[in-house]
């Protein structure tokens, strides 16, 4: 049998013990628009095409109950995980007077060996946050 095609990414996930903190971050400092909520559990925020799904590891690592509508595996993670944004080159400057301003320290700031330019932050969880230019990956 033949492999089929995978299309790309639909979601990535991220955790976050702290729901409203991530809100507040991703929703108001990085302006992602909330596509849904459900307290104590998660919130998902649209990213250009995808989505950036943030949950609580306690109540996703406990898995979908006896009588759930969706029966979803339980997952999550532990430790700081890593999300990147693809931004336009001509934007990085602007992002970092942006971030710096919002009170957000950045973590680094350099161009890789193909001279690709990363930014990466830190969300108030501690996973790491990247803006990146798309010629990061385009010779990969």
């Amino acid at each position: 049998m033949t492999r089929p095609a995978i299309a790309g990414t639909l979601e990535s996930a991220l955790y976050a013990r702290d729901l409203d903190r991530a809100e507040a971050f991703y929703g108001g400092t990085l302006g992602l628009p909330v596509v849904t909520r459900q307290a104590g559990r998660h919130v998902f925020f649209r990213v250009g095409g995808s989505i950036l799904l943030i949950f609580n590891p306690e109540a996703t690592a406990k898995g979908p109950a006896p009588d759930a509508r969706l029966p979803v595996p339980g997952h999550g993670a532990t430790g700081p995980g890593h999300y990147c944004f693809a931004v336009a080159r001509d934007d990085l400057d602007r992002w970092r007077a942006y971030l710096e301003g919002e009170a957000v320290a950045i973590e680094a700031d350099f161009h890789w060996p193909n001279g690709a330019r990363s930014i990466y932050i830190r969300d108030p969880s501690g996973n790491s946050v990247e803006f990146a230019e798309p010629a990061l990956w385009a010779a990969a």
